[in-house]
């Protein structure tokens, strides 16, 4: 039987704390589903497509890696993915509580669904793509954060936006 895991999340820059808990669970599982939301509401700095994009262009030799995005419920995407484990991120105990209530949530949606909670490497602690982003919006080096390839694109962006 296949087992197959989804790492669900904005990825607004992908950050070398999400790449390492996706190398990670590329260990555990079969195959995992890098899935990347719209969600339009924290307003993005890249859109779906480019971050998407981006993320395969970071994860492209990782042979049981899938980079794809998605819109609505993330219940319904595992769904469509036939997985059965969702992967999420815990930081410090701050990301407990909501993580917490999101696991209770997805449970209710699709009981027979887990959720797995996976720490990044101590060095990245305390990374968050809004962290990097102001970082890099007050022209910040933000090289340690982020693989080159989405390191030179926040850096085009972020010109861009000045």
């Amino acid at each position: 039987m296949t087992k197959i895991a989804i790492y669900p999340g904005t990825f607004d820059p992908i950050t070398n704390g999400h790449l390492d808990l996706i190398k990670r669970s590329a260990k555990l599982f079969d195959k995992v589903v890098v899935g990347i939301a719209t969600s339009a509401s924290k307003q993005p700095l890249f859109d779906l497509d480019k971050r998407v994009e981006l993320a395969k262009a970071i994860t492209a030799d990782m042979d049981n890696v899938e980079i794809q995005g998605f819109t609505g419920l993330l219940v319904d995407f595992a769904k469509a993915q036939k997985a059965d484990v969702l992967i999420r991120g815990l930081r410090a105990v701050a990301d407990f509580e909501y993580e917490f209530q999101l696991a209770g949530m997805n449970r209710h949606l699709h009981p027979e669904m887990e959720t797995i909670f996976l720490t990044p490497a101590q060095k990245y602690t305390f990374i968050s793509s809004s962290l990097v982003k102001d970082v890099a919006f007050h022209g910040g080096d933000v090289s340690t954060f982020l693989h080159p390839v989405v390191e030179q694109a926040v850096a085009e962006e972020m010109a861009r936006r000045r």
